[in-house]
């Protein structure tokens, strides 16, 4: 606590009732959370297992689950609670699974996975058409809308056809007894409203919730936590208005203004020290987002200083851009000896990163790009896991699919339609189907035999399951089918000895997993880990590119934020959709993320569509105000009267040389 402000140590004492804390950019928000909790468990007499503290991704909760742990080395922390919305959902889910005719071990399928069904209930395999309408579902789930109320809406066929495939999609999942990312929050909800037994039962597990990253919640969330809190209202929300920029995946800004509505007697505390910054970079920060209507009005300061100016550049076009950027970190690299990783270069779309890198690598420089491949979005590791899925879930189809296609087994596709005709007919999974005599009838005795083999091979496996090793059933289940050899059949030698290393490392991590979780336990958390995380990044050495949305709660000494153009930031989409507001909430999560200096930079001319246009830099730009701005094209347009400052330009250009 003596290491708290005056701001800090008020919102972790208060625990009379409900509390919104408005926690600005680099205010120390973990900070308070963590040490909340402690407090709770030290002076508040509350058990460790009675508290719930929830956020967005695992890395988060990682991260402030360590962070506890090493603030409450004498306090008995069993039982704590530190988790994300969708986990949360899922430990309700898979003790409540019965009450919403699910059973325990339900499938949780992936992206790709309901991509699938949507595509086969449409007849259609174009990506655009399919991805639209699945991220137009989970839209309407996460607002708690129904099949059913978009059929009382419908105005035309279209309304009509969408209501139609929203509710085939719904009833798909629940005949494959499966669940999308959506529903972990949704079903655990719908369940709280229709059973008051169930709902008294989790808010007498659930004394106190703390909510982390609040202005990202969306309608369902926000119910969720209504639902868990209305009897006692002992609950510390942690957001800022001014860093909502997920409004195109459905949070709602408006979640923090309902607050005071639903809980009257709601106390609200505002985090307004910086520990991050520059004065330099909080006086711009301040000073754009002064722009857009507030909720809870703020002004970040720091005890840093000024610092270094802002830059603003202009360059001819986006190559030319590159080119200065990455030359002005060499600089600063060799002049400082500091670190790649000091560096980061964010934009607005991910496409702006192609010419940051051939850049990069013409002058052989690190970098990482935030955001790879996960380790289990790998193709391999789907693989293997769609086995896994089927082996708790067998009405899983869409695991049933990948599996016995993946390697290929002799089933073509005609016995497979055959299959899926006939368990459709009987309403039954593509798994039960295969093992009945009518199914059986319909075959000849060679197609049949080897979807025989493949029922037969999991039917062991799950017997299997219940007794065994996890580690040794994973080995034995790749041998099984010969999955290296399917590699190294299929890949290059380089190729498939990566691939088959990442499977060695899959069957590692769930041998070390299953001491604590059953099999099934950490096969439906899989596809969730993936979900949440989406990216698999270890802290390099390297210069960082990324987006602005996901380099939201990093933060870095010196950061370039370039193509701040109309029609980029703000981009074209939102200017026409008249989301400014969110766009200036974008640019100042950008601004906020430097620490020491921050050079802002724009194009006179980019291509577009094939062809060179002039652009206009960003009306942003000129919100920054002028408390120590360099305007650097006025500058270049100025003769260089100081000799000092003539002297340091050509230290820089000797330093470039060399």
């Amino acid at each position: 606590m003596t290491k708290l402000n005056i701001s800090q140590t008020e919102a972790v004492k208060y625990v009379d009732g409900p509390l919104l804390v408005i926690a600005g950019a680099g205010s120390g928000k973990t900070r308070v959370i963590t040490t909340k909790i402690a407090y709770l468990i030290n002076s508040c007499n509350y058990l460790a297992r009675n508290i719930t503290a929830i956020t967005f991704t695992n890395k988060a909760a990682k991260e402030m689950l360590e962070r506890t742990t090493a603030i409450t080395k004498d306090i008995d922390t069993r039982g704590l609670i530190i988790t994300t919305f969708h986990s949360l959902g899922l430990k309700i889910l898979k003790q409540e699974a019965h009450h919403l005719g699910y059973k325990t071990n339900f499938s949780i399928l992936d992206s790709h996975d309901s991509a699938k069904i949507i595509s086969d209930i449409i007849k259609t395999t174009d990506k655009v058409t399919v991805k639209s309408l699945q991220n137009q579902i989970s839209l309407w789930k996460n607002a708690f809308i129904t099949p059913e109320d978009l059929l009382a809406a419908a105005t035309d066929n279209l309304g009509l056809q969408n209501a139609g495939v929203f509710r085939q999609y719904q009833d798909t999942l629940k005949t494959y007894q499966a669940v999308d990312f959506d529903d972990l929050i949704k079903l655990p909800i719908e369940l709280f409203e229709t059973n008051m037994e169930v709902l008294f039962k989790w808010q007498q597990k659930i004394h106190y919730l703390l909510i982390d990253e609040y202005q990202d919640t969306n309608i369902c969330q926000y119910r969720l936590v209504k639902l868990l809190t209305a009897r006692s209202g002992k609950f510390t929300a942690v957001g800022d208005d001014d860093q909502s920029i997920y409004a195109w995946r459905g949070a709602n800004v408006e979640n923090l203004n309902q607050l005071p509505k639903d809980f009257p007697d709601l106390k609200v505390i505002k985090l307004e020290q910086n520990y991050r910054s520059t004065t330099t970079i909080l006086a711009a920060a301040n000073h754009v987002i002064k722009n857009n209507p507030k909720l809870f009005a703020k002004k970040l300061w720091s005890e840093f200083g000024g610092g270094e100016s802002i830059k603003i550049v202009s360059c001819k076009n986006d190559e030319a851009e590159a080119d200065l950027v990455i030359r002005k970190i060499m600089l600063g690299q060799m002049q400082y000896s500091n670190k790649f990783s000091d560096y980061a270069i964010l934009y607005r779309g991910n496409y702006q990163s192609r010419v940051l890198e051939q850049t990069l690598r013409n002058y052989q420089l690190p970098y990482q790009i935030s955001g790879g491949k996960s380790f289990f979005d790998k193709a391999e590791i789907k693989d293997i896991t769609a086995y896994l899925r089927l082996l708790i879930n067998d009405d899983d189809d869409t695991a049933f699919i990948r599996a016995i296609t993946t390697p290929k087994r002799g089933v073509g596709q005609i016995t497979l339609e055959k299959l899926a005709t006939y368990a459709k007919s009987r309403q039954i999974s593509l798994f039960a189907g295969l093992f009945e005599e009518g199914f059986a009838s319909l075959c000849q005795n060679t197609q049949y035999e080897d979807l025989s083999n493949f029922g037969k091979f999991i039917n062991d496996l799950q017997f299997r399951m219940l007794k065994e090793d996890a580690k040794d059933l994973l080995m034995d289940l790749v041998c099984g089918i010969k999955y290296e050899e399917y590699l190294y059949e299929h890949e290059s030698s380089k190729v498939a000895e990566k691939k088959w290393g990442n499977i060695l490392n899959l069957i590692d991590w769930i041998g070390k997993k299953s001491i604590d979780k059953t099999l099934p336990e950490l096969i439906q958390t899989i596809n969730l880990i993936s979900m949440l995380d989406g990216r698999d990044d270890q802290e390099l050495n390297a210069i960082k590119l990324s987006t602005l949305h996901a380099a939201k709660g990093l933060e870095y000494p010196y950061v370039y934020l370039i193509g701040c153009e109309e029609g980029i930031l703000p981009h074209n989409e939102s200017i026409s959709n008249n989301m400014i507001e969110e766009e200036r909430r974008l640019i100042y999560v950008g601004i906020t993320r430097a620490q020491k200096e921050l050079t802002i930079s724009y194009c006179q001319e980019r291509k577009s569509a094939g062809e060179l246009r002039l652009v206009e830099r960003s009306r942003f730009i000129d919100e920054l105000g002028n408390n120590n701005i360099e305007d650097m094209l006025k500058r270049q347009q100025s003769k260089i009267s100081d000799n000092n400052e003539l002297k340091d330009r050509l230290q820089q250009l000797k330093a470039l040389l060399k």
